[in-house]
């Protein structure tokens, strides 16, 4: 099943020229001025992150990354990134680093393996080298936490970046030392592949070793390599701005996470279901499966995180490309946000009046937020499923990094149906929809106001997501431009995971709290029998409705589903889908070989509860 972003497109994105230099490094961490002739005040204690302190003794038995290799000396080749990872005899760390820690030399240095690159994308020296790592950096008891999280824009040509939460702990044969490692995520510039990569060093109270690093895997079809180094490093100790607001943010992070349980304990927590877990990612090559899980029952069945060394150290915090689940998850909920706040008619808002680019231009006259949003705007070159998408004039809309190219490309399709008459999809329709909805937002809620930022703090802070995903790709590589709408968020397995019980099983609904217009959401649920949204062109027709998918199952499908019943899902390319049963059960996986086989996932569903009007499975 093709799903938005064509093989072809993007060609040379990472070729854009580099942005002014003042973005060419992360911002500092603002250190504190001592106050002259004042009383020391009391130290704060900050919150304990949930499973602190460690309770090792610091016997490891270290045969990789030992002390002596990073004092000095260089990297041969990527090693198993169980190296990276926090032992099971790692005891507490006896130093807390509070600063900034910067990467030297990351131009030049390390190593390259390409191992698909159709497009030629390594052939550009920047793509095979990590961008400028310059962060802040505060501790609370065995966590690292940055002080910015998400998407970091780096003025890099090809790059982007994302560092997330690590750990800290002490081992015998580092002396005195602390270890330190950190997951982290290379973006690609103007796109939403996601590389994610480890680093590791040690510390004491005013230095650091070398530090090692090293990317293995991916969310990402068409590049996939592996990158590793050795360079030395700075550490700047002093205070970092809000240092405790950050300690004590993230120990209500973790806490507030949803319980979880790895996947094989379906098997054991509903014995007499017959689940067969391993037919959850039937039909996916596991070796392009980056992870996959099940939200059921209040719990979050979570599966591992593949690398070609081994598995992820940081699962919890490998970061995941959205795709086009951004058409769902953003511009399709900050529409049901809007509607909420200013009522349903906000669907019939014509774009040539929101869209100063598009007024006088024929070809969009009549075209409302709801036919962009559904692909129905009537203008496109080909009928054909997803053969616009995969052409020329979407490759063009995709390699655009400005705005005003992004939106010229955005316009240019001609008028060739009646508006809501024919469904052609095209990711630059939900790119106008969600400029359409940011510029009616400016006039209800004053000039400065953001459609992201509107739905990051109605919707997704209430709801728990992390901060790992609560920044948008954005034209002009820039967190000034326009956000992108139809692509260009990031997800965790415990964002993602948060965000469908949201819409499958809260309704949209926040501590009793509605913040999602009812009506449209059941629509857009595909809960309103007269209401389906559009069907599409394909195969096998679906539905598409304010950009999520809905596809019917029927006892075609498993004679045990004795009535026909529709499964919303998000979908994006490559491989990434979330299927929201309407049993209550959420099922997702992201992956990079083009493979959308979830079939099974529903019928194991199946036996853990019925869907509705299902038979029981026999047991």
């Amino acid at each position: 099943m093709s799903r938005p972003f064509p093989t072809r497109r993007l060609r040379r994105a990472t070729a854009v020229a580099a942005v002014l230099a003042g973005l060419l490094a992360f911002p500092q961490p603002t250190m504190a001025a001592p106050a002259a002739n004042a009383a020391a005040a009391p130290v704060p204690v900050p919150v304990p992150v949930p499973g602190d302190p460690l309770t090792g003794s610091g016997a490891v038995n270290r045969t990789e990354l030992t002390a002596g290799q990073l004092a000095g000396g260089g990297a041969e080749s990527t090693v198993p990134d169980s190296a990276f990872a926090l032992p099971a005899g790692a005891a507490p760390p006896t130093h807390s680093f509070e600063g900034t820690l910067a990467l030297n030399g990351l131009a030049t240095a390390g190593g390259f393996r390409a191992l698909k690159d159709p497009d030629g994308y390594a052939d550009a020296a920047a793509t095979r080298h990590l961008p400028p790592i310059d962060i802040a950096l505060v501790q609370n008891g065995s966590h690292l936490v940055p002080a910015k999280r998400g998407l970091q824009y780096t003025g890099n040509q090809a790059w982007n970046l994302a560092v997330g939460p690590g750990r800290a702990w002490n081992e015998d044969g580092d002396g005195q030392r602390t270890r330190a490692s950190l997951p982290f995520a290379l973006v690609e510039r103007n796109a939403n592949c996601v590389h994610n990569g480890t680093l590791t060093f040690l510390f004491d109270d005013t230095k650091v070793s070398e530090v090692r690093y090293q990317v293995t895997t991916e969310t990402c079809q068409y590049f996939q390599f592996d990158m590793w180094g050795q360079v030395p490093a700075d550490y700047r100790p002093g205070p970092v701005d809000r240092a405790e607001k950050l300690r004590d943010a993230y120990a209500s992070e973790v806490k507030d996470r949803l319980p979880t349980k790895p996947i094989s304990a379906l098997a054991t927590d509903y014995p007499d279901s017959g689940v067969d877990v391993k037919k959850f990612s039937s039909g996916i090559t596991p070796s392009a499966l980056s992870t996959s899980g099940l939200y059921f029952h209040g719990v979050h069945y979570v599966g591992n995180c593949r690398t070609r060394q081994g598995n992820y150290p940081f699962c919890g915090q490998m970061l995941l490309p959205s795709y086009s689940t951004a058409k769902s998850a953003f511009a399709g909920t900050a529409m049901l946000r809007l509607a909420q706040r200013y009522g349903p008619a906000v669907a019939k808002e014509k774009l040539s009046d929101r869209i100063p680019e598009a007024a006088g231009n024929a070809a969009w006259s009549g075209v409302t937020l709801d036919h962009t949003l559904d692909m129905a705007t009537g203008n496109y070159t080909s009928p054909g499923y997803e053969i616009d998408e995969a052409g020329r004039t979407m490759a063009d809309f995709f390699a655009a990094e400005p705005y005003a190219d992004k939106m010229r490309h955005a316009l240019s399709f001609p008028r060739k149906a009646g508006p809501g008459n024919k469904w052609v999809y095209h990711t630059s329709d939900t790119f106008l929809a969600t400029r359409a909805m940011n510029n009616y937002l400016r006039e209800k809620a004053g000039s400065d106001a953001d459609i992201f930022d509107m739905l990051r703090d109605d919707v997704l802070k209430p709801i728990g997501i992390g901060p790992d995903s609560l920044v948008s790709a954005r034209t002009d590589n820039s967190p000034g431009g326009a956000p992108f709408g139809g692509y260009g968020m990031f997800w965790t397995q415990d964002s993602i995971a948060k965000f469908a019980k949201f819409l499958n099983n809260d309704h949209g609904t926040v501590n009793g709290k509605q913040l999602l217009d009812p009506a449209l959401l059941a629509a857009t649920m595909q809960r309103t029998p007269g209401d389906r949204g559009m069907t599409t062109t394909g195969t096998k027709p679906m539905k598409y409705q304010n950009g999520f998918w809905g596809r019917e199952f029927t006892s075609a499908d498993n004679p045990a589903y004795t009535r026909p019943f529709s499964v919303p899902f998000m979908s994006g390319f490559g491989g990434i889908t979330v299927a929201m049963m309407p049993n209550g059960a959420t099922y997702y996986y992201f992956s990079d070989n083009n493979e959308f086989s979830w079939n099974s996932a529903v019928a194991e569903a199946n036996k853990l509860a019925p869907m509705p009007g299902a038979a029981v499975t026999a047991r």
